[in-house]
């Protein structure tokens, strides 16, 4: 089979950011889910190279078959469908407290280089926090899920106003300032971000500084479109690759199978 029989050349950036996110899961992990995009990425991973992945879903649903069609929220009906258990929604985040969430699978509307999310105002904070620029929809339950998940995985748009050196409001924690164990310091029970997957690129976090470094560039981007489109120093990998595009079994399934109605991969990423 040829790269062209195998590989797509027609996706979104929603689309391409789904694939990536499933391709980063791994198979018999725990993974507190956020609405849209991780729901769609999950399903994926589990049709493919991941069946024994488990959902946790806020409102209490635990290891649910995604069968019923896609939930439209943490809290719709269908995350119940086959659940292993249903016991509500502080059962769920006990269960990120006490150490069983593999990922935390989130994102923001704008990110520092130490994983650090806003989800909450734009404008200056405390001044602004009454009456900002921009209101933002709120932490939800993002931010106990960057506290208490082992690891998590973060999807953003890739743009400089997003990826700022100094946030507006930090609402989910990352490595905070970037000090040795800082999030050790702060009571948070988890180990942090493991990787950012934006419409440009795959990107973890160097062990020693915490600071965001370039692991990977997606399909059509460079290193230095990346670095244009990013707010502070990025560290970049000595073994950068370029990302590969979705297959078109990857992409069918996601358009078939799991969002036919264009829900969230049809919808723009805000």
């Amino acid at each position: 089979m040829s790269f062209i029989d195998y590989y797509s050349d027609d996706f979104s950036p929603q689309e391409m950011i789904v694939v990536a996110g499933a391709r980063t899961l791994q198979d018999n992990k725990v993974i507190f889910a956020g609405t849209g995009l991780p729901m769609v990425a999950i399903t994926l991973a589990q049709l493919t190279h991941a069946p024994g992945i488990i959902p946790v879903f806020e409102a209490g649903a635990v290891g649910p078959r995604l069968t019923r069609g896609l939930p439209l929220s943490v809290g719709d009906s269908r995350t119940t469908s086959k659940a292993m258990y249903l016991q509500g929604l502080n059962s769920a985040f006990e269960l990120a407290q006490r150490g069983f969430c593999d990922y935390g699978f989130i994102g923001g509307a704008e990110i520092d280089m130490y994983g650090n999310l806003n989800s909450t105002m734009i404008g200056d904070f405390p001044a602004d926090y009454q009456k900002p620029k921009v209101r933002l929809p709120g932490s939800g339950g993002a931010s106990d899920m960057a506290s208490s998940c082992q690891r998590t995985i973060i999807i953003m748009v890739h743009e400089k106003r997003r990826f700022k050196e100094k946030l507006s409001y930090v609402t989910s924690p990352g490595f905070l300032d970037g000090s040795p164990d800082a999030r050790k310091k702060a009571g948070l029970a988890g180990k942090g971000p493991y990787r950012v997957i934006t419409t440009r690129a795959i990107l973890g976090f160097d062990q020693a500084t915490r600071r965001m470094k370039l692991l990977a560039t997606m399909p059509g981007e460079t290193v230095e479109s990346v670095r244009d489109n990013t707010g502070f120093e990025l560290l970049i990998d000595e073994n950068v690759y370029q990302y590969e595009p979705p297959t078109n079994e990857e992409i069918r399934l996601v358009r078939d199978e799991i969002d036919p109605e264009g829900y969230f991969i049809k919808k723009r990423i805000k």
